[in-house]
């Protein structure tokens, strides 16, 4: 019998995302434990012949090596590497064979803030402040420490909980750290997120980067939330 979480993200993406705002990630490895308070969620739909074509996401050309994560079963990561310079994170929705995945644009460290500091301040020359520690995608995956050999990783049922930052702070409290990394999400004791705001993804490029497509996610107002960045149209050159 699936968990609530798989339940969660059986659904597609664009119906899953609204619902993990405020949700927190805990992620386990030897060093330490970080949980991370998620305030900001892109949704990401499947290939051009699915019934969720998406011209926005990865796996809009179909399945590949690279995107396979993103096929199901939910509850799963697929973590990619982007721009030869970062990692980012998305938690699997659908059912296995259907495309579709959250991108875990931002959030707040809730826990471990000393190893999440550490690892962002790695290759700066100055240490980012509380609210820029997980504010975009790559950071998201550097202060939790993922990369892509955590591609297809399960990702664990924690519970549910009125208060989800004081369930995963008490975790991770009892257990600073583990001999094999996991991720695992304690879910809030609601249905969606009460102040929220909804627009087009932010830097997609074409079509889906456009307001057909409304599926950023975040809570309104707050300061680890990136700003929002349409993504410049594409001109064709011209021969003179």
């Amino acid at each position: 019998m699936s968990n609530p979480l798989e339940e969660l993200l059986s659904a597609t993406a664009p119906e899953a995302a609204p619902a993990l705002l405020g949700a927190v990630l805990v992620r386990s490895d030897q060093q330490a434990t970080v949980a991370l308070r998620l305030t900001e969620i892109e949704a990401y739909g499947g290939p051009a012949d699915s019934d969720l074509p998406d011209p926005g996401a990865h796996t809009y050309r179909g399945r590949t090596a690279r995107n396979n994560s993103m096929f199901g079963p939910p509850a799963h990561l697929y973590v990619y590497f982007t721009y030869g310079l970062h990692h980012a994170l998305n938690l699997v929705c659908r059912p296995d064979g259907h495309a579709g995945g959250c991108l875990i644009r931002a959030g707040e460290v809730v826990a471990g803030e000393d190893a999440a500091r550490r690892r962002r301040s790695a290759q700066r020359a100055t240490e980012p402040s509380h609210v820029a520690l997980a504010r975009g995608p790559g950071n998201v995956a550097q202060a939790l420490a993922l990369d892509r050999s955590d591609d297809g990783a399960p990702l664990r049922f924690l519970g549910r909980a009125p208060d989800p930052v004081l369930a995963a702070q008490r975790l991770v409290a009892e257990q600073p750290g583990y001999q094999k990394p996991w991720t695992g999400l304690v879910l809030p004791d609601r249905s969606g997120a009460a102040d929220m705001v909804t627009t087009a993804r932010t830097g997609v490029s074409g079509e889906g980067g456009t307001d057909a497509f409304p599926w950023r996610f975040a809570l309104k107002n707050d300061p680890t939330v990136s700003p929002y960045r349409k993504a410049a149209v594409k001109k064709r050159r011209t021969r003179p």
